[in-house]
């Protein structure tokens, strides 16, 4: 197994000689909106993960996070815990970027409806093409082209390690609010179980100059009792590989 990334400034310093040797070259698109394509530029990653011969997941797994198999373990992890076993019809995910996460949960469930909110467009315009699903207007830190009480699957991966903690807020609240009762919420935050001395002084070290907010932590008892006052209850948890260390993954359960 690869040893872990280096954080999000090694990554794309990784990726650019990567993508360089393959001739091709990151550049910052002009019709971003801001997010995921800023550091996984469409064309060239595409293109590097049909010459590696891998789909466009695993080849961020494997080859640009150096974590083979992370998100995999993370679906096989929530299908272990039931996430997938009821059904959901409708499945809304914050931040899809590349997808990896949306492919492998739409071959653990059948939705009649994807709804996903991407703030990259080139990312977004191929998820639905590719996948069919429902992208919405993303404005700030609002799922406000979601009704209340219509998604019976939540999911974020990999996106409020990067977010301040108010945009991350402002998540969680919509969160709770669009997810009907007896549907789930699944996240995964950089919490306090991450975060012991050592592994803080590796962070520190090793993990490069990070961007903005990233690695962001978020108190996990702050989520636990947010979440408990808005009617959803903490049903699981796990840890799942992130950059030079991990994070945990949440899942909640909202009241019937």
């Amino acid at each position: 197994m690869k040893t872990p990334g280096k954080g999000t400034a090694a990554l794309r310093s990784g990726v650019k000689r990567l993508l360089g040797r393959a001739g091709f070259d990151i550049v910052r698109s002009t019709n971003n909106r801001g997010g995921v394509d800023d550091f996984l530029p469409f064309e060239a990653t595409m293109r590097a993960a049909r010459s590696a011969g891998l789909s466009v997941g695993d080849y961020i797994d494997d080859v640009m996070n150096g974590t083979p198999g992370a998100t995999q373990s993370t679906i096989d992890a929530l299908r272990a815990l039931g996430v997938f076993s009821s059904a959901p019809d409708t499945v809304l995910e914050i931040g899809p970027g590349s997808g990896r996460y949306l492919e492998k949960t739409l071959k653990e469930c059948a939705p009649g409806r994807y709804e996903i909110y991407e703030t990259a467009e080139p990312w977004a315009d191929y998820l639905v093409d590719t996948f069919g699903v429902v992208a919405q207007p993303t404005k700030g830190c609002s799922l406000a082209a979601t009704p209340d009480a219509s998604v019976d699957l939540v999911q974020a991966h990999k996106v409020f390690n990067t977010l301040t903690f108010l945009g991350t807020s402002r998540y969680l609240f919509e969160m709770a609010r669009v997810t009907r009762p007896g549907g789930r919420i699944v996240f995964d935050a950089m919490t306090e179980t991450c975060l012991a001395p050592d592994t803080m002084r590796t962070w520190a070290t090793e993990g490069g100059d990070g961007h903005d907010s990233y690695p962001a932590a978020l108190p996990r008892r702050t989520c636990v009792d947010l979440f408990a006052s808005l009617g959803c209850t903490l049903e699981a948890s796990f840890l799942a590989r992130m950059g030079v260390a991990s994070t945990e993954v949440l899942v909640f359960g909202k009241e019937a």
